[in-house]
């Protein structure tokens, strides 16, 4: 007889070591944000959206994909992309992207780095990437496709930085 266990719990001393930030950078699509925001919850990640987004966050496509979560997360709005470094001078942040050649695999993160993703249709513009090329990574992946869904690729990137800092006996 297969026993089903229950679900991995995070503890509330392992929530404080895991504090990541995303942040979304003009978001465009409703139901990718309300799924990043459904994630952030369960991952103890604040959401940090970069202005303007592309639509209300009374839009009931973002309301039904973080379904009844969204009181529950911790949320931030910023101007420009100066105002989020301005509120967090000593964190790193770390350019998502698909321009990039620096694998997520070979990058060692800490609790409070930021994760920045650029809109769905576009990505970060190459200005911002340029300025920062030192900090870009990707996720790997076939060459078959341009990229991975925006929330997808969120939930790639936060969860190899919870992997490393709670079971990564290497992360000195």
């Amino acid at each position: 007889m297969i026993k089903i266990k229950k679900s991995f719990k995070i503890s509330e001393d392992q929530r404080q070591n895991i504090s990541f930030r995303i942040a979304l950078f003009q978001p465009e699509i409703p139901a990718n944000t309300g799924n990043i925001g459904r994630l952030c919850v369960g991952a103890n990640a604040e959401l940090h959206i970069i202005k303007p987004m592309r639509f209300l966050l009374s839009d009931k496509y973002l309301k039904r994909a973080g379904l009844d979560y969204w009181k529950d997360l911790s949320l931030h709005f910023h101007d420009s992309l100066e105002d989020l470094k301005k509120a967090y001078p000593d964190n790193d942040i770390y350019y998502c992207t698909t321009k990039s050649e620096n694998n997520l695999y070979e990058r060692k993160f800490k609790a409070g780095d930021i994760f920045m993703f650029g809109p769905e249709t576009r990505g970060i513009p190459e200005s911002i990437l340029k300025k920062n090329w030192n900090k870009t990574i990707t996720i790997p992946m076939s060459d078959k496709i341009r990229s991975i869904n925006l929330a997808n690729s969120v939930a790639i990137v936060l969860y190899e930085g919870i992997r490393q800092i709670l079971f990564d006996r290497n992360n000195d």
